[in-house]
């Protein structure tokens, strides 16, 4: 493990610097992107702009400003929440508890609950037990009220709403892809059924590369892609998701963001608005990546994927889309570290408490453990997040024992 923390004196202050892989970065506190003044001003200073176009919005720390304001990059399609109220979540505030909780993380080093928070890079983390708010914080430039990209967790959102429409019949998981969408004939995607593109198990040449101008959302780039042997393994790739969302708009006549809309945002009775980014040449979705939510609407989906697909009296997502992430009997479990499996596009962690997770680039994570009835909805942007379940993981574990107690 490469990670350390150290201290440097700079003028005056002192600043906590974490070293990952050899290179070093202010740590959680250091880098809060208020002290910094990104974007400020009519227009900003050169030096303070936070653009594609300069190429500092996947920079750190820049990075830490960026997910909190991604509807300012890139265009975007709001996702409504309707003229109603938003769905009451009562609060139990348990914070000095969770804030003092200690727990051991995969390095053998003690930690407590909240010097984790910056030691990850957390912009925010809500936690539900029983549903009701027990745990509530925000940082750096994230606020209840804002919007923060979920990078990857979209891909649960998408995976979910998938996986109902196949339990309704309005799609068929054993049929191919070109069935479905003529115009991935010839592609990589032919002859995988929309089940293996689901799971994330094709086998196309296309490599997940995340320093790279992304272009996986793209239909005409998708129609570029072939093949490169049997389908059947997994591999973790962007690329299926935006197949498998073009699958469900062609099949349904909506697009991913009236899907979520009205499928989700507006029976959960969400507190505000999401938006997804699009590509600007089409429309099209970032089914991958693009959707930015609040953290409190986040726990939201979590607390209903907890509560198997139940909202209020009202069944949203059929019960059988839950039970299926658990099944161990699928055919294909991939080698993934811990013993993850992955199923409809979730991370199924198969720990002591039973865990599902929505995972992201950056720290991004929903986890939602049944047996401890609570979810963890988190946001981050951490700088190296390989190394970020090191500390989160057992983190996660450590308050769900402590609520089963």
């Amino acid at each position: 493990m490469t990670e350390f923390k150290q201290r440097q004196t700079v003028g005056n202050a002192s600043e906590s610097v974490l070293e990952f892989d050899g290179q070093q970065y202010l740590d959680g506190r250091a880098s809060d992107p208020r002290e910094f003044g990104w974007m400020r001003g009519a227009p900003p200073p050169p030096d303070k702009r936070v653009t594609f176009e300069n190429e500092t919005v996947w920079t750190f720390p820049q990075l830490r400003w960026s997910l909190s304001h991604m509807r300012e990059l890139r265009p975007t399609v709001q996702v409504w929440r309707g003229r109603g109220g938003p769905s009451q979540l009562e609060c139990s505030n348990r914070s000095t508890e969770i804030d003092g909780l200690t727990f051991v993380d995969m390095d053998d080093r003690t930690n407590r609950f909240e010097e984790a928070l910056f030691d990850t890079y957390t912009d925010g983390i809500l936690v539900l037990h029983r549903g009701r708010i027990i745990y509530e914080r925000y940082f750096g430039a994230l606020a209840p009220h804002v919007q923060h990209s979920c990078q990857s967790i979209t891909k649960s959102y998408a995976g979910t709403l998938a996986a109902a429409l196949v339990h309704e019949g309005i799609l068929d998981d054993r049929k191919t892809i070109s069935q479905f969408v003529p115009e991935l004939r010839g592609t990589g995607w032919e002859d995988a059924t929309l089940r293996q593109v689901m799971d994330m198990q094709t086998n196309v040449a296309f490599t997940e590369d995340y320093t790279s101008v992304d272009k996986s959302y793209r239909c005409e780039y998708l129609r570029t892609i072939r093949k490169e042997g049997a389908h059947g393994k997994f591999v973790y790739k962007g690329v299926d998701t935006n197949v498998m969302a073009w699958v469900m708009s062609r099949a349904t006549g909506r697009s991913f963001a009236q899907l979520l809309e009205e499928r989700l945002w507006l029976p959960l009775g969400c507190e505000e608005d999401a938006y997804v980014e699009i590509d600007p040449t089409n429309g099209m979705p970032r089914a991958h990546s693009g959707l930015n939510v609040t953290l409190r609407d986040l726990a939201r989906f979590g607390e209903l994927m907890r509560c198997e697909g139940s909202c209020n009296g009202k069944q949203l997502v059929p019960a059988s889309v839950v039970y299926d992430l658990q099944d161990l009997d699928h055919p294909a479990k991939p080698d993934l570290p811990f013993g993850y499996t992955y199923r409809s596009q979730w991370w199924v962690s198969h720990d002591e408490l039973d865990a599902i997770e929505g995972r992201g680039l950056y720290g991004q994570n929903l986890y939602i453990a049944p047996k401890a009835e609570m979810v963890i909805a988190r946001f981050g942007s951490h700088p190296a997040c390989d190394h970020i379940d090191r500390i989160r993981r057992p983190q996660m574990q450590a308050l769900g024992r402590m609520l089963r107690a």
